[in-house]
This record gives structure tokens, sequence and C-alpha cells, in this order.
């Protein structure tokens, strides 16, 4: 008898939390080069809660897709932060309704007592930086997993 292996496993919708950096960059792994349009940014002050919805490559599963002559995947998917006390950003220009914005990572920077900022660092140089009380950030799909658009996985040159 052989071990399981994970493309043997269920596949499910991601519902991911992260109360700390390191949890954070599992999260920041699974939501690089997601595309989202500028007007799916949500920042609720009286909730302390800001968000995205994302359209996310299912990094999850590229090299599933690729063994098996699959199609690549995204899905649509929350990313919530919350305790978030100011919302600042560079080069977005929310008066443009049309632009859509890539995201290449999600990163905490501690501060005093728990506190800090998440910086979602943007392709083109953009960023949006939240002053957050606490680190507390979920991730979780939406939708079933669609066709990418664009039939490739994202590629940094690596």
């Amino acid at each position: 008898m052989a071990d399981a292996t994970f493309e043997e496993g269920r596949e499910a919708p991601l519902n991911l939390g992260a109360l700390e950096a390191a949890d954070l960059e599992v999260i920041s792994s699974l939501v690089q080069d997601a595309v989202f349009p500028v007007t799916e940014m949500s920042w609720r002050p009286a909730e302390r809660r800001f968000a995205l919805l994302l359209n996310r490559f299912r990094w999850e599963d590229r090299d599933a897709a690729q063994r098996r002559g699959r199609d690549f995947e995204r899905v649509q998917s929350l990313l919530v932060v919350n305790n978030v006390l100011g919302v600042a950003s560079q080069g977005v220009d929310r008066a443009d309704k049309d632009v859509i914005l890539s995201l290449l990572s999600v990163t905490f920077e501690p501060g005093e007592d728990g506190a800090g900022q998440v910086l979602l660092t943007l392709a083109g140089d953009g960023a949006i930086r939240l002053d957050a009380e606490a680190l507390e950030v979920s991730l979780r799909d939406v939708t079933r997993p669609y066709r990418a658009p664009s039939g490739h996985a994202p590629d940094h040159g690596a």
C-alpha cells in the first residue's frame, strides 16, 4: 500500500486565516498574481475591515493541471483584513473605474504591541498599506474555479 498523494485528495475551496506573519506568507503565495478591478476594493471604517474580491490564479492546482493537460484555473476569492485603522495607497487611481490591478504579495510589518502594517504590493509600483491594530487576514474562495482566460500560468521569468 502506497501513501496517498496530494492530487488524490478531495478538492475543496480554500478557507484560510492568518494571525501571524508566517501564516500570512502562505496566503501571500496563494494570492500572487491575483487580479481585480479597482472597484472591488472595499474599506469599511466602522467595521475596521478592508476586503478585496480577487480573481486568484490557482497555484495549488498548477502542477496537476500541467501533468494532466488540463486548463489552468482561476477562482474568485475574498481577501479580508480585519482590525484596520487606516488605509493608504500609492500608484492606485481609484477614479479610473476600468483599471485592473495585479497583486504581487501580502506582507506584515510589525509595530508595537501586535499592531503593524499589512502591505499589499501591486504590479507597476502600486501599493496599499493597511494600518492594523492586530494581524487578522482571511482568504476564502467564493466561486467554483474557471478556466484562466489567458490559458497560461503567470510567469515571472524564473
